[in-house]
């Protein structure tokens, strides 16, 4: 009897770096949304340029499953490690598919497929990730025509003989799926509405949200995984007019962006928590000379370097206290594309109206993960709030609510006096204790601008819930399912995409539920901290997991089931 996967099947590919797991999932993952399919992709890479063992999950669904899951249905390793890396998730219910050349002895049952044997055939090894793509795509009984126009659009370019060279790879991947087909039947339904969608990872999502936003500057310094997000708008920059500028390090680049903000443009860094850690007086400095700057941190492992290409929920707290001296700020952590696109734009209009550093926190997981998703709605265009400068401008004046008129240099005939010292409102230096004061509780005043605007929590599940499952961030897509999984009533995921201020309604919530749980990729428990201290409350339970991979749908569900 053939093994029959319906309605979400979970197809995972694992080699070498360098050896085409990317380039399978690229190649599939366009595919799979034009054919009608929902997908998801996550990826898993090690920090190197050969070798070590990278994995992707490529998981195809009647219907939207928007989290990585450990489960694998279809396995397709590249080589002799990929078995033994992946082997806590292989059952006996995965189908492997594999050219046992390449992977050696194993205990394992394979549905053996030469694949280097069939490329070298066609041309070179370089065919085998097309030949795989083939075989994934022949399963999913997807038109052969969809698999031949992406070869035609990417390699156009390269002539007539490796297009050819390419179509026949592809074709030798479909012959083999139709003899695979007899051993494993896949019926996943599909949606025309699917093709309509966008397909998107959280860093074209933060892209896009931050020129909704009306970002017109850009400074970062590479690093993993907050590269995508300015590699995204560098791509933009022409069709955007966005200013974009690789710096020299970390320090230059905050210090460009707090320069860029003086002088009137709505302007962002994107780095990780390692170069973060370098842009900390930055911050106070956006803070003290009362400048708006939007800072994006994909959060990954630490500390040092730690894994710099895994993830992990960790850099809470260096967001939160990150800078000398007392201000305010707003800290936002979308969990999935849509959020990373309207709480993007959010954070750029918070710091324009309050002129104070705003943050994202994202992580490597949903940075990296490619999801469909529907188009966002995109918000009007946002008026910077900017005033033309009179001869008697005083750029801190004293106001009640704490916010002064933002004039900018060049702008009106007065003078946009800034310093990073203490300053009277005319923006020059003092040192009087009453003027010290009275500048300080102006910028802390907007405090309770910002917690006036805070984004409410969502509420998922029962809402006459006796058991809250508290998360931020990337996990929510994850607990969502897991929920479904455990079918229990009166049962409720509390998602935070806004962790500081914390929403006035947080005690509300939580003074309803009767066990209280938080789950965080983190060993300490940061938000939990966090809550307690400004609520009061404790939790009845927590669940952490810090070993650099994301939270799974299933295991999730076991953990929670352990607690409930």
């Amino acid at each position: 009897m053939p093994k029959v996967y319906k309605d979400d099947v979970s197809v995972v590919l694992c080699g070498e770096a360098g050896a085409g797991v990317q380039t399978v999932e690229n190649v599939v993952s366009k595919i799979f949304k034009t054919a009608g399919f929902s997908l998801f992709t996550s990826k898993e890479y090690m920090s190197r340029i050969r070798g070590g063992s990278n994995s992707t999950q490529i998981r195809v669904s009647s219907s939207p499953k928007n989290c990585y899951c450990d489960r694998i249905d279809v396995c397709i390793p590249l080589d002799k490690d990929a078995l033994k890396h992946l082997y806590g998730r292989i059952t006996n219910d995965t189908t492997i598919i594999a050219d046992k050349e390449a992977v050696g002895e194993t205990e394992k049952h394979i549905i053996d497929v030469p694949f280097s044997k069939y490329a070298k055939e066609i041309g070179g090894a370089i065919y085998s990730n097309i030949i795989a793509s083939g075989v994934i795509l022949g399963l999913f009984k997807v038109d052969f025509a969809h698999l031949e126009k992406v070869i035609r659009d990417s390699f156009s370019k390269k002539g007539d003989e490796i297009v050819n060279a390419n179509i026949r790879a592809g074709k030798k991947g479909y012959e083999i799926a139709e003899m695979i087909l007899k051993d494993v039947q896949i019926e996943v339904a599909r949606d025309e509405k699917t093709c309509e969608k966008m397909l998107l990872s959280g860093a074209d999502a933060i892209g896009l949200g931050a020129l909704a936003g009306g970002c017109d500057f850009i400074s970062s310094y590479p690093m993993t995984p907050g590269t995508g997000v300015f590699a995204f708008m560098a791509k933009s920059q022409k069709e955007f007019g966005v200013a974009v500028e690789q710096a020299e390090d970390e320090i230059a680049a905050i210090n460009m962006s707090v320069g860029a903000g003086y002088a009137g443009a709505r302007s962002m860094v994107s780095t990780s928590g390692g170069g973060f850690a370098l842009m900390c007086e930055g911050v106070s400095l956006a803070a003290m000379t009362e400048t708006p700057v939007v800072i994006h941190i994909a959060q990954r492992p630490g500390p040092a370097t730690g894994l710099p290409t895994r993830t992990e929920q960790a850099d809470l707290d260096l967001a939160l206290y990150a800078g000398h001296g007392e201000f305010p700020r707003a800290i936002f952590a979308p969990g999935n594309p849509s959020d990373c696109f309207y709480m993007t734009g959010k954070a750029f209009d918070i710091a324009d109206k309050y002129q104070t550093p705003v943050f994202i926190l994202s992580d490597q997981y949903i940075t990296d993960s490619l999801f469909t998703c529907p188009s966002f709605k995109v918000p009007e265009p946002q008026i910077k709030n900017i005033v033309k400068t009179s001869p008697d401008y005083v750029r801190y004046k004293i106001t009640p609510n704490g916010v002064s008129p933002r004039g900018v240099p060049g702008y009106g005939s007065g003078v946009a006096c800034a310093d990073s010292d203490e300053h009277d409102e005319t923006g020059r230096i003092t040192e009087s204790e009453n003027m010290r004061v009275l500048m300080h509780e102006k910028r802390l005043k907007k405090y309770d601008l910002i917690l006036n605007e805070a984004e409410e929590p969502e509420l998922h599940g029962a809402s006459d819930y006796e058991n809250l499952v508290v998360c931020w961030g990337s996990t929510v897509e994850v607990l969502k399912e897991a929920l479904a999984l455990l079918n229990y009533g009166r049962t409720a995921v509390l998602y935070f995409k806004q962790v500081f201020p914390l929403p006035r309604s947080t005690r509300d919530y939580l003074q309803r539920a009767k066990k209280i749980i938080f789950v965080e990729n983190n060993a300490n428990g940061q938000f939990e901290t966090l809550v307690r201290s400004v609520t009061g409350f404790k939790s009845s339970g927590h669940i952490h997991k810090y070993d650099g991979l994301p939270f799974s749908a299933d295991k999730a569900a076991e953990e929670l089931r352990k607690i409930l």
